[in-house]
C-alpha cells in the first residue's frame, strides 16, 4: 500500500534553520512511502531554485525526533530543468508510526526550506522546524562525493 502526502507549497511554513531569512532553500513538498516497517522506500518530492553545481538540492533526509539522522538519499546532481523533482530512497528504518521530519539540503546555503513532519501510519504535513533543528547533520555521512552537472 502506498500512503500519500500531497503538500502543497508552502512557503508560509519554511523555516530557517541553517540558511539565513531570504536566502535560497530546498523545500519538501510531499513524502510518498511503500514497504514494510524497518524498511520503508520513500518517494520525497524537492522544489529547489536549483542553478548547476554552484547551488543544487543535494539530498534529502530522514531525522527522527531526537535529531538524529535514519537515512540520506545522495542527489549527485542539480535538477535546473525538472522541477518541482521526486527521488525514491531507502531501506529507510523506521516504524510505521515513528513520527520524523523529512527535509532537503540545499548546497551551499543548507537547511531552511519547507519540511515535513509526520509518519508513515499517519501521513505527513508541514512543519516550522525549530532554527537549529539537528543542524549538525550538515556535516554528517553520507554527503556527496561530487556534483556531476
Amino acid at each position: 500500500m502506498v500512503r500519500r502526502a500531497w503538500i502543497a507549497l508552502c512557503l508560509a511554513c519554511t523555516a530557517a534553520s541553517g540558511a539565513a531569512a531570504g536566502d535560497p532553500a530546498a523545500d519538501v513538498l510531499a513524502v510518498e512511502s511503500a514497504g514494510a516497517p524497518g524498511a520503508y522506500e520513500l518517494r520525497v518530492t524537492v522544489k529547489s531554485p536549483d542553478q548547476d553545481c554552484s547551488r543544487y538540492a543535494s539530498w534529502w533526509e530522514v531525522v527522527r525526533g531526537d535529531g538524529t539522522l535514519a537515512y540520506r538519499r545522495i542527489l549527485n546532481h542539480s535538477h535546473r530543468d525538472e522541477q518541482p523533482f521526486a527521488r525514491a530512497g531507502g531501506p529507510v528504518p523506521i516504524a510505521a508510526d515513528e513520527v520524523v521530519v523529512v527535509r532537503a539540503f540545499l548546497h551551499p546555503s543548507g537547511y531552511g526550506g519547507a519540511a515535513l513532519r509526520g509518519s508513515v501510519r499517519g501521513g505527513f504535513a508541514p512543519w516550522a522546524a525549530p532554527r537549529r533543528f539537528a543542524a549538525g547533520l550538515a556535516a554528517a555521512p553520507p554527503q556527496p562525493e561530487r556534483c556531476l552537472y
